[in-house]
């Protein structure tokens, strides 16, 4: 704490540039964060899960699932999400809230980074753009497990930094711990691993030759693994109770090729241009705006040539030293690394992708940008200088224009409070069913405040349709009334009610409710 408090004390300025700077990030993230974040059926289902676990103590094994591929993540989230569900009375703005919290740490270990590595304008430049960046809001503001890969994927490198440049090897149970939440948080993390190990090595190479160095180094790294299996244990024990099913799945995922990864590194060559112009120059970089994801994309063609040259000219002695004048080379090796073998992953996916799959490399792409214009802002070309900066000004305002806040809010859980509110107070405590007739949505998030108010709702079962078909299935139709024939819907929610008329219906939040009777 006092060597904080000296740092403090010499650096005012910066310390005060730092604290704008989380502030806009938390403002950004936090303002009216209930009436902007998102709440479908994925966030109720979470919202469910971790209730039950809260209120009947419902232990859990694992995660969410996976939107291809059958399998299922690891529960940490769930666990992350229950102390922030509970502090907010059961309200789903809690979680939300921990996200944002995340993301606003996140800004910090950005700036960290890149003060360390490359300089303190660096640090301005590479935390502002990660604040302010349209995507990276997107992400920091709702309740859901990918958003907080960023965080500990940043937390990672961070503790590998700390164990080969400054030999702690402490710091490697941190990244055992770290890489567990990336990968339970979204299984693309799996392109962090090569880095990781990468890092490993380079802190390997750099053990002295006193045997107590030697031992704490294995002894740290052999901890580092053992609570990262742990933390991975309850993936393990689901699988051993239900005959494997995620470990088929991964298999099939990975043996079944045609429509999901290829296993060849250079297939990957010519998707690498299209995923950096589409992805990350016109969307994660530019704030979806295509002008100046054309002039980023150019820059960053530039950037890439002047810290691949720095990283060059003195690789060896980098890698080897310990000395801070090194630390821009590192860190360029590092951020290539990181960003390298995440584009090479993801130029083998076959499908679509979204912008959180690039979440493990969110942190590095601004870094980078920061380093670079460190690098510049260094140099003694007055006019490289003000080119950098302009290009800098230009990503702000485009953050600026597009950024989120100036959208419409979704009102999406009020919607969901609203109509809950609604149908449980129609029921009056009759047995009832739930259905949501939709385009991108289904019932878990209606249900979750039913669930919260003690609605007497049912799913229905089936095997078991004695005891689990209500009086009254509640249908909540999100699309225009004249597509919407709840009767008729297949929906298994629906078709497993039976023969049915429509017995009412209103419209409540921007969406019609229909409630169902049995047919005569």
């Amino acid at each position: 704490m006092k060597k904080i408090l000296n740092w403090i004390k010499v650096n005012r300025k910066e310390f005060i540039i730092l604290l704008f700077i989380l502030f806009i990030a938390s403002f950004v993230r936090l303002f009216k964060i209930g009436d902007y974040m998102t709440f479908l059926g994925d966030e109720g289902r979470d919202a469910i899960i971790v209730r039950r676990l809260l209120v009947n103590f419902d232990p859990i094994l694992i995660g969410p699932g996976t939107s291809i591929g059958n399998m299922y993540l690891g529960p940490l989230y769930y666990y992350l999400m229950a102390p922030f569900l509970l502090l907010f009375n059961f309200s789903p703005v809690g979680p939300s809230v921990m996200v944002a919290i995340f993301g606003v740490a996140t800004v910090f270990l950005v700036w960290f980074l890149a003060r360390e590595w490359f300089g303190k304008e660096a640090a301005v430049v590479s935390s502002l753009l990660y604040a302010l960046s349209p995507v990276i809001i997107v992400y920091s503001r709702s309740s859901w497990n990918p958003n907080i890969m960023p965080f500990f994927a940043i937390l990672t490198i961070f503790s590998l930094w700390k164990a080969w440049s400054e030999y702690k090897y402490v710091w490697f149970i941190v990244a055992g711990i770290s890489f567990a939440f990336v990968l339970q948080s979204h299984y693309l993390g799996l392109l962090l691993f090569p880095t990781i190990l990468l890092l490993w090595f380079l802190g390997f190479r750099n053990i002295g030759t006193a045997g107590s160095e030697k031992r704490n180094f294995w002894r740290n790294s052999m901890f580092g693994v053992l609570i990262f299996l742990f933390l991975m244990s309850p993936l393990l024990f689901f699988d051993i109770r239900h005959n494997w099913m995620n470990f088929r799945a991964m298999k099939t995922f990975f043996t079944e090729r045609q429509t999901t990864v290829s296993i060849k590194p250079w297939k990957s060559i010519p998707n690498l241009y299209p995923i950096f112009r589409d992805s990350i120059a016109n969307r994660i970089l530019s704030g979806t705006n295509t002008y100046v994801g054309k002039i980023s994309l150019y820059a960053i063609f530039f950037a890439i040539i002047v810290s691949f040259t720095s990283l060059l000219v003195r690789i060896e002695k980098a890698v080897k030293s310990d000395e801070k004048k090194y630390y821009p080379q590192k860190g360029f090796l590092v951020l290539f690394l990181w960003v390298g073998f995440g584009l090479i992953g993801l130029g083998l996916y076959k499908q679509h992708l979204y912008d959180h799959y690039f979440g493990f490399m969110f942190p590095a792409l601004f870094l980078f940008i920061g380093g670079v214009y460190q690098k510049i802002y260094d140099m003694k070309f007055d006019g490289l200088k003000i080119i950098a900066t302009a290009w800098i000004i230009l990503m702000i305002g485009s953050y600026i224009v597009y950024s989120p806040l100036r959208g419409v809010p979704n009102h999406q859980m009020y919607r969901a409070q609203e109509v809950a509110k609604f149908i449980k107070a129609d029921a009056d405590g009759s047995k009832f069913n739930l259905a949501v007739i939709a385009i991108q949505n289904y019932e878990d998030g209606y249900q979750y405040f039913l669930e919260k108010d003690g609605a007497n709702v049912s799913d229905i079962d089936a095997q078991n349709l004695q005891n689990t078909v209500g009086e009254y299935l509640y249908v909540v139709c999100e699309i225009s009334e004249d597509k919407c024939d709840p009767t008729h819907s297949p929906k298994a929610e629906i078709a497993n009610f039976g023969w049915s008329r429509v017995d009412n219906k209103w419209g409540i939040a921007g969406v019609t409710v229909y409630k169902l009777a049995h047919a005569s």
